[in-house]
C-alpha cells in the first residue's frame, strides 16, 4: 500500500479483528501461572508433572512460530486466521472439558498451535496495511496485546480461581474466541502477496529439535532444584544448538532459490538487529519477573493467588494506557529517547527491588512493578518493534515478525530459567551457610532481581546507539534480492 494512501474502513476492520483475537490467545499463555496448586489437587498430579502444561505450550510455540513466515505467504489472511482461531477454540473447549491431565495437556498443545500464528499474522498485517508514518501508533496497540495480555493473565486467573473451578479459565475465554472466529470468517480479506513456492519439509522437521530442544533445555535449568546439575537440560541445549546451526545453514542455502522456511536476510538490517537484541534483553527481565515476583509474594509474603494477581494488575493497566501514546510519540520523535527512558526505568526499578525485605510494603511492590513493567516496557516495546521492522522490504515482513516472535519465546524461556536457577542456587548456598529458610529464599530473590537488572542495563546501553530506521521502498519485488540498507537518519 502506498505510504500516502489513507487507511480504509476495511483495513481498520481487519486490524481490529486480529487485535481482539490476538489478545485472547496471548492472554491465555500466562493464565496457568497461578493455577498449578489447584490443578495438582484436583487432578492428583505432582508439581513437576503439572509444569508440563506450561512447558508443552512454550515448546509448541517455539517449534511452530518459525514456520509462520512461510505460512503467511502461502495462505490467505482469512485462511490463516480461521486455522489459528479454529485450533485455539478447539483446544480451549477440550481443556475446559478435560477429564484428566493427559487430555488437558493435549488441549494446551492444540491451543498453542493456534496461538503461534496470531501475533506474526497481526504484525505482518499492520506492516502491509498501515502507512509507515503511522506505524508507531498502530504498533502501540500491538504492544498492548504482546505485553499487557500476558501481564494480566495471572490477575484474571487468580480472580477466577478464588471463586470458580479452574475449568472456567477456559470456559470464560471460549465465547470470546468463537465470536472472533465467526466475525473473522465473515469479514476478513486477504492482504499482502501470496507465494506459491512449495514448503521445505526438511526445514519443518528441523524446527522440532532446533527450537524445541533449545527451549526445553532452558526450561530444565529453571526447574532444577538447588545445587542440582540439569544433565537433561545441558544435553538438550547442546543438541538444540547443533540443530539450530543445521537449520540456519539450510535456510541460507534455500534463500538463493527463493524458498526459505525462515528468511534470515532480516538480520542484514542494522535496525532489526539492534531492536531485536534490546527487546530480547528486556524480555528476559519481563518474563522472568512475571514468574519470580509472584513467587516472592506467595512464598515470602504469604499472599494468596487473588491478592498476588491484584498486585501485578497496575503494571498491565499502566502499559495499556501508555503503549498507544508511545506509538504516537515514536511517529513524531523517533525511537531513541523512548527506548532510553523505557530501559532506564526498567533498570532502576529492578535495582531497587534488590533491597526488598520480608516487610516491604505490598503497595510499594505494586508501584515498583507498575513503573517497571507498565512504564518501562510500555515505553520500550512499541519503538523497538516498529523501528526494527520498518526497514524490512514487504517480502520480509512475515519473516521478520516470525523471527522476532520466535526469539522472544526463547528469551522468555531463557529469562525464566536463568532467574529461577539463580534463585534456587543462591537459596541453597545460604541454607548450607546456616541461614534460615526464609532468609535463604529472600537472598535468592535478591540475586534474581539483580540478574534481571543487569539485563536491563545491557538494553539501556544498546539503546544509546539506536537511530530512526528509514522504511523500505514498498516497490521492492516479492522475491528479489534485498537492496542495500538505507542509511539511518540520526536523531538529534
Amino acid at each position: 500500500m502506498p505510504a500516502t494512501q489513507k487507511m480504509s474502513t476495511r483495513d481498520r476492520t481487519v486490524i481490529g479483528i486480529l487485535l481482539i483475537a490476538a489478545f485472547v490467545v496471548i492472554f491465555n499463555e500466562t493464565v496457568m501461572s497461578v493455577a498449578l496448586p489447584r490443578l495438582m489437587a484436583d487432578l492428583d498430579i505432582s508439581a513437576s508433572t503439572g509444569q508440563w502444561l506450561t512447558t508443552a505450550f512454550m515448546l509448541t510455540m517455539a517449534v511452530l512460530i518459525p514456520t509462520t513466515g512461510f505460512v503467511l505467504q502461502r495462505l490467505t489472511t482469512r485462511t490463516v486466521f480461521i486455522m489459528a482461531m479454529g485450533l485455539f477454540s478447539t483446544g480451549t473447549l477440550l481443556a475446559g472439558l478435560a477429564p484428566g491431565f493427559p487430555v488437558l495437556l493435549l488441549a494446551r498443545i492444540v491451543q498453542a498451535s493456534g496461538t503461534s500464528v496470531m501475533i506474526p499474522l497481526l504484525m505482518t498485517t499492520v506492516l502491509n496495511l498501515v502507512p509507515p508514518q503511522r506505524r508507531g501508533s498502530f504498533m502501540g496497540t500491538v504492544s498492548i496485546v504482546i505485553a499487557v495480555a500476558p501481564a494480566i493473565g495471572p490477575t484474571i486467573s487468580g480472580l477466577i480461581l478464588q471463586y470458580l473451578s479452574w475449568r472456567f479459565m477456559f470456559f470464560i475465554v471460549l465465547p470470546i474466541a468463537l465470536t472472533a472466529l465467526v466475525i473473522g470468517a465473515l469479514r476478513l480479506v486477504n492482504v499482502g502477496e501470496e507465494d506459491n513456492h512449495p514448503i521445505d519439509l526438511v526445514s519443518v522437521a528441523l524446527t522440532i529439535p532446533a527450537f524445541g530442544l533449545f527451549v526445553y533445555g532452558l526450561n530444565q535449568f529453571g526447574q532444577a532444584g538447588a545445587g542440582k546439575v540439569p544433565v537433561t537440560g545441558i544435553a538438550s541445549l547442546l543438541i538444540g544448538i547443533v540443530f539450530l546451526a543445521i537449520f540456519s545453514t539450510r535456510q541460507l542455502r534455500l534463500q538463493r532459490a527463493g524458498n526459505p522456511l525462515l528468511d534470515l536476510r532480516v538480520f542484514s538490517f542494522t535496525a532489526f538487529r539492534q531492536s531485536l537484541v534490546i527487546t530480547l534483553l528486556a524480555m528476559v527481565s519481563l518474563f522472568g519477573m512475571i514468574l519470580v515476583l509472584p513467587l516472592y509474594l506467595q512464598q515470602v509474603r504469604g499472599l494468596d493467588t487473588l491478592t498476588t494477581g491484584l498486585v501485578l494488575l497496575p503494571g498491565g493497566v499502566v502499559m495499556a494506557i501508555l503503549s498507544p501514546i508511545t506509538g504516537r510519540l515514536y511517529d513524531r520523535y523517533g525511537p531513541r529517547g523512548l527506548m532510553l527512558s523505557g530501559t532506564g526505568l526498567l533498570a532502576v526499578m529492578l535495582s531497587t527491588m534488590i533491597f526488598t525485605t520480608t516487610h516491604s510494603p505490598v503497595w510499594l511492590l505494586a508501584a515498583q512493578y507498575a513503573v517497571m513493567i507498565g512504564a518501562g516496557m510500555g515505553l520500550l516495546m512499541t519503538p523497538a518493534m516498529t523501528n526494527g521492522l520498518n526497514p524490512l522490504p514487504p517480502h520480509l515482513y512475515s519473516h521478520g515478525s516470525a523471527t522476532l516472535m520466535t526469539l522472544q519465546q526463547v528469551a522468555g524461556a531463557a529469562g525464566t530459567a536463568l532467574l529461577i536457577a539463580l534463585l534456587s542456587l543462591r537459596a541453597g548456598m545460604l541454607v548450607r551457610a546456616g541461614a534460615t529458610p526464609l532468609q535463604a529464599q529472600l537472598g535468592g530473590f535478591h540475586l534474581a532481581f539483580g540478574a534481571a537488572a543487569v539485563a536491563a542495563v545491557g538494553a539501556f546501553t544498546l539503546s544509546l546507539f539506536v537511530t530512526r530506521a528509514v522504511p523500505a521502498d514498498p516497490a521492492l519485488g516479492a522475491h528479489g534480492e534485498v537492496k542495500p540498507e538505507p542509511v539511518p537518519v540520526r536523531e538529534g
